[in-house]
């Protein structure tokens, strides 16, 4: 198994950070050379217009949705990376979106940087809570089919479909592998 982290910009050094402390064999991922050498991907946080540009202009965005399509890929979104995954995109200048989710998410649902925060949230398959660290983080307002592996406020913020994992928290920012080891088993 090699891991992919798209780097082309956001918290990706944070996620490589956390595979190679899992001993999990880990690539940046900046073209479609480097998607062919993966069989999982991490579309890091950041800024959900400029990594959904970066799909789009460089190819790597469809390349992505039919490796999906074909069951050859595992992506795990954080934050900006769940908006990208999502169906429907809500909020201010929503970016174009992957689609590769039934999920509806509302970009920046908790405000602006200023009020990023931190919750412990209870993780199905986890035996004690996990401190979540919410970076302008958006909402998960409609959770379609998937499943819903962790909620805060009364709102998914972790959910699963098939092999898609999307979380409206970043566990990179510390070191926290246990988000990562499910998405492994993927």
């Amino acid at each position: 198994m090699t891991v992919g982290v798209l780097a082309f910009h956001g918290d990706f050094a944070e996620h490589l950070e956390v595979l190679r402390n899992l001993k999990v064999k880990c690539i940046e991922v900046l073209s479609l050379d480097d998607l062919k050498k993966v069989s999982h991907l991490i579309i890091p946080g950041g800024e959900s217009t400029v990594i959904g540009k970066f799909l789009e202009s460089t190819g790597v965005g469809a390349a992505i949705k039919k490796r999906v399509n074909k069951r050859s890929l595992a992506i795990y979104g954080t934050c900006a990376g769940a908006i990208l995954l999502a169906r429907t995109v809500k909020g201010k200048n929503p970016p174009k979106s992957l689609k590769l989710m039934n999920i509806t998410i509302e970009r920046n649902a908790y405000g602006s940087q200023m009020q990023s925060f931190q919750a412990d949230i209870g993780v199905k398959g986890l035996a004690k809570p996990l401190p979540a660290t919410f970076i302008r983080a958006p909402i998960i307002l409609d959770h379609g089919s998937a499943e819903i592996l962790a909620e805060y406020g009364g709102h998914p913020v972790l959910v699963r479909e098939g092999r898609i994992l999307a979380g409206t928290f970043h566990p990179e920012v510390r070191g926290q592998e246990q988000i990562h080891r499910i998405f492994l088993t993927m």
